[in-house]
């Protein structure tokens, strides 16, 4: 609702979506004990190569992006808004990592 982007989770069926469009995905895994988690948000991407498959294994699903739907162009414009959002859900004060203990950012190839 931050973007007046309505969207909502589909029974039998993982992730976000808005109308029958997925936006974001979600996902919990429990492996030997340690639980893995992971969340993907579609913000401005190019969403061709999504129709060469299917998408999470699902024939025919459509996927969009936060910026098609007239949302934000940036992670940097979501990263606050969903820390916020997700503290305010779980209860959390969220706190700043010091430097030194952050992971180093990836390179590209």
């Amino acid at each position: 609702a931050e973007w007046n982007i309505v969207a909502a989770r589909r029974d039998g069926a993982p992730g976000v979506y808005v109308g029958d469009a997925k936006v974001a995905a979600l996902g919990i895994r429990v492996r030997r004990g340690c639980t893995f988690h992971g969340l993907a948000f579609n913000i401005d991407m190019d969403l061709a190569p999504f129709h060469r498959i299917n998408p999470c294994g699902y024939a025919g699903l459509q996927v969009t992006s936060m910026l098609d739907l007239g949302g934000p162009s940036s992670l940097d414009a979501v990263k606050p808004v969903l820390l916020d959002k997700l503290a305010n859900q779980f209860g959390l004060a969220l706190h700043e990592a010091p430097s030194g203990l952050a992971l180093p950012a990836t390179q590209a190839a």
